[in-house]
């Protein structure tokens, strides 16, 4: 097996498991990890189809080594600002599972009093 059958099989894990954790998932920390986890599958696709050949004198295409470096940085800022917002919403708001409470606000009286 050569090295872009195995890193391909990997990216192909590492998407399928956080498509899946994306799905299954009701809690927005594990949501964000999963979301993390289909970045890290990408930028890993990325790596093996930037790579040209293993003769030698044949170097690797810097673009998407560019890219997918930059696409990192993107990725972990992003989380550090979701992972701020999820942690100020729990702060305002408590525990939180997405779809199992209802919104905040006045509640209406079913018996009309």
């Amino acid at each position: 097996m050569s090295g872009v059958t195995v890193f391909g099989s990997f990216a192909a894990a590492a998407i399928g498991l956080g498509l899946y954790g994306l799905i299954t998932n009701p809690r927005p920390l594990r949501k964000i990890i999963a979301f993390n986890l289909v970045g890290s599958g990408v930028f890993l696709l990325f790596g093996i189809v930037g790579r040209r050949g293993t003769a030698a004198g044949v170097g690797n295409d810097p673009v998407p080594q560019a890219l997918v470096i930059t696409g990192i940085v993107v990725a972990f800022s992003a989380t550090a600002l979701a992972i701020a917002l999820l942690l100020r919403l729990f702060q305002t708001g408590g525990p939180l599972t997405l779809g199992s409470r209802a919104p905040p606000g006045p509640r209406s009286d079913p018996s009309g009093d």
